[in-house]
């Protein structure tokens, strides 16, 4: 009997004009993400992925890409569309962190403080949240995450390939470290 091992790699390639990037196109290595905005194991690997980026430095080119699951997490799209609405605006990172950060507060009130805070048009955040201008961009992410064997999140894949192992910070960097030295930061 045989049997067939399936590996999950990533379908959709990084490219500098779509994704939402940290770090040289020419690192040693690619970490891309699926991630929820209300996930809490995803708010758990927060804190572990900015101390991989710092630690990694310019040999690490970060990505994160939406992957609501909005089934358990009722506010996790909308977040995800605000996050996209401040990336228009040039602030994507910054949204990022604030609805890491405050995982627990995403209703639209609190986008709309969040949007204040960074200093974005308000009002054309808000026109936008209306009217779902993102959620096609927030799709393409969760499908491009279904096609590349995302079943849950956070879901990593390092350098094209699905991560599977630990991500607490020693095993992470472990990994990381050892695609570095294996090849190029390929998306």
């Amino acid at each position: 009997m045989s049997t067939t091992q399936w590996e999950a790699v990533l379908t959709m390639p990084v490219t500098e004009d779509r994704d939402h990037i940290q770090g040289p196109a020419d690192a040693a290595v690619t970490l891309v993400q699926y991630g929820d905005y209300e996930c809490p194991y995803c708010g758990a690997a927060y804190p572990i992925i900015k101390e991989v980026v710092a630690r990694m430095g310019r040999r690490l080119r970060f990505v994160f890409r939406n992957f609501p699951i909005t089934t358990s997490h009722p506010h996790a799209e909308q977040a995800a569309e605000a996050a996209e609405a401040a990336a228009t605006q040039g602030k994507f990172w910054q949204m990022h962190d604030l609805l890491y950060a405050n995982q627990r507060r995403l209703r639209d009130q609190d986008l709309r403080a969040y949007a204040e805070k960074l200093g974005l048009d308000v009002e054309r955040f808000d026109k936008e949240l209306a009217e779902h201008v993102h959620a096609d961009r927030v799709h393409e992410d969760f499908m491009s995450g279904v096609r590349s064997g995302v079943n849950g999140t956070p879901a990593f894949y390092i350098n094209g390939a699905r991560h599977d192992d630990s991500y607490e910070i020693e095993a992470l960097l472990a990994a990381l470290e050892r695609a570095a030295v294996e090849g190029r930061g390929v998306g």
